[in-house]
């Protein structure tokens, strides 16, 4: 069967979140937010899911309840990317070069940190994976990773999923784990594209193309669903109009 890159990646990121109880869904992640729809859609609605900008599924308070169902522990997962990412898990999403005459100046942490601190599954989600992007340090550190022995900490990083592969991340060794590569990819351009190191194993799978009954939900219920939040991302992936 026919499938999109956006398709294969949204089955890969709902693979990571089955069984979860109550996924958050923040802003500019139209794969994540339909990789959650796709969750509670096979879940028949035992997963909840919140996402900012959806009349449907959404918060009463906008990013002020993100923050504050975080702190009272009742978000069992959430996504964060960066526009730099290394090896130990840390994101940055401020700019590149030396804080603060920096070269390139990004949106901003916007309270990042907190989320990865309390948020027990986070996802790392970051289409483009070259080293620009998959650094063997930081510029800036928004979110670290991991923290020292001592500090408090339920979140942290699960697992990331990019454009060629998806690692799990090991907490205790603070290092990622190479898991599967993608169709058309290889174990070769995952190394030649990641500015840090990471753990290799004997066999590396391809990671699964979509299945045939989660691709029907992907572009008819989770398709429709996902159009009212991005729908410049429904026309031009699954060809659908928000509803009125």
């Amino acid at each position: 069967m026919e499938y999109r890159k956006e398709e294969l990646l949204i089955c890969a990121v709902a693979r990571l979140l089955e069984g979860i109880g109550h996924i958050a869904v923040g802003v500019a992640s139209p794969i994540p937010g339909s990789a959650s729809l796709l969750v509670q859609a096979l879940s028949e609605g035992r997963t909840c899911v919140s996402m900012l900008n959806s009349r449907r599924q959404y918060f009463t308070n906008g990013s002020t309840e993100i923050f504050d169902m975080a702190a009272q522990g009742r978000l069992d997962a959430f996504f964060l990317g960066g526009g730099q990412i290394d090896g130990q898990a840390n994101i940055n999403l401020v700019g590149v070069g030396d804080y603060p005459q920096q070269e390139v100046r990004w949106s901003g942490s916007f309270g990042s940190a907190f989320l990865y601190f309390m948020v027990p599954r986070v996802i790392l989600f970051r289409e483009e994976h070259t080293t620009r992007v998959m650094v063997p340090k930081v510029d800036f550190v928004s979110a670290p990773g991991t923290s020292p022995p001592g500090v408090h900490r339920p979140g942290g990083p699960h697992a990331m999923v990019t454009g060629r592969c998806v690692f799990s991340f090991d907490k205790q060794r603070e290092r990622f784990r190479l898991e599967s590569v993608h169709p058309g990819q290889s174990v070769e351009d995952v190394l030649e594209n990641t500015g840090f190191e990471f753990d290799l194993p004997d066999h590396v799978p391809t990671t699964p193309e979509p299945e045939p009954e989660r691709l029907a939900l992907v572009r008819g219920q989770v398709a429709r669903q996902v159009a009212e939040a991005y729908p410049q991302f429904a026309a031009e992936v699954f060809g659908i109009e928000a509803a009125a």
